[in-house]
Order: structure tokens, then C-alpha cells, then sequence
């Protein structure tokens, strides 16, 4: 059992978005450009999440998506639940057809670990999330080398148009 890309991406992103919120309608390039996950991939979870109420869009210049509810009702299992993602510790996927057709010795103590699983992401919104010091941490830093990024980049314009 384990978390994918897709679900781990997800809730990367809502964080980022949960993050930044006080600062109006997020672009996806911008968490793009942060958190290092392609943009085609964000606007395709973003479109599941969409769908499931988990975010909003805000079209026009400085457009971007912002949280559809407050970070405290918005937990890490609906994120990842949104995506398609399941945390599944069976080898069956469930089905209890694991051993031959028919339900393994441990196919109870594994869906039982996968309920535990959700149960747990269920009780993580994302506010208790930001809550913690070192993630405001690591969001200042990602911040500061974006925007170090951006001053790299006009400056790489304004030299290219003198020479």
C-alpha cells in the first residue's frame, strides 16, 4: 500500500493553495512553479477537485483557484478521495479475492489497516497542517526563491533587449 504521486501531489498543492490564501486567487503556475509539479498534471487534479468542492476558480487577470471552504473543513482524506486515489493496503483492492479466487488469511487485518488510514487522514484539515511552524517554514522559503526567481528572470529580460 502506498500513497501515489497523484494523492501526494493533491494534497501538496491544496496546502500550497491553503497557504497563500490571504493572498487572493492562486495561478496554477505559480503552485507549479513552487511545489515542482507540471502544470498539465495540476490542472487535471484541480479539475477533480473542482468537481468534488474542494477549490473554485477565478477567471480574468489574476485569475488563479482559491479553497471553496475554510482550510479548518477541508481534510487530507477528501483531497486525496477527490483525486481517485485510494489508500488500499489490500492485494485485492478489496475484493477478497486475494488467495486463489477466494479471501486471504490476512485480507480482514489489511482493510482493516486501510480503514485506520482513512480514518486518520479524515481527522487532518489543512489549517492544523499550516498550524505547524516548520511548514510556514519551508512556504517562506519557497516563496523567497520564487520571488528571487522572478527578479533573475526581468533581469534576464532587460539584459537580452540592450544587447
Amino acid at each position: 500500500m502506498r500513497l501515489t504521486a497523484k494523492g501526494r501531489y493533491a494534497v501538496t498543492a491544496m496546502l500550497d493553495l491553503a497557504v497563500h490564501e490571504g493572498s487572493g486567487p492562486i495561478s496554477l503556475a505559480d503552485i507549479s512553479e513552487r511545489q515542482g509539479i507540471s502544470l498539465s498534471y495540476l490542472e487535471q487534479l484541480f479539475s477533480k477537485m473542482r468537481r468534488h468542492n474542494l477549490v473554485c476558480s477565478v477567471r480574468g487577470p489574476g485569475g488563479g483557484y482559491k479553497l471553496s471552504r475554510n482550510s479548518t473543513d477541508i481534510c487530507v482524506a477528501e483531497i486525496v478521495d477527490s483525486v481517485d486515489e485510494t489508500l488500499d493496503a489490500t492485494r485485492c483492492a478489496g475484493k477478497a479475492d486475494c488467495h486463489q479466487g477466494k479471501t486471504c488469511l490476512t485480507h480482514e487485518l489489511w482493510s482493516d489497516l486501510s480503514i485506520q488510514i482513512h480514518q486518520f487522514l479524515s481527522g487532518i484539515d489543512l489549517a492544523s497542517i499550516i498550524a505547524r511552524g516548520e511548514v510556514r517554514q519551508l512556504a517562506a522559503r519557497q516563496d523567497a526563491a520564487q520571488a528571487e526567481a522572478a527578479q533573475f528572470e526581468v533581469l534576464d529580460r532587460l539584459t537580452s533587449r540592450e544587447g
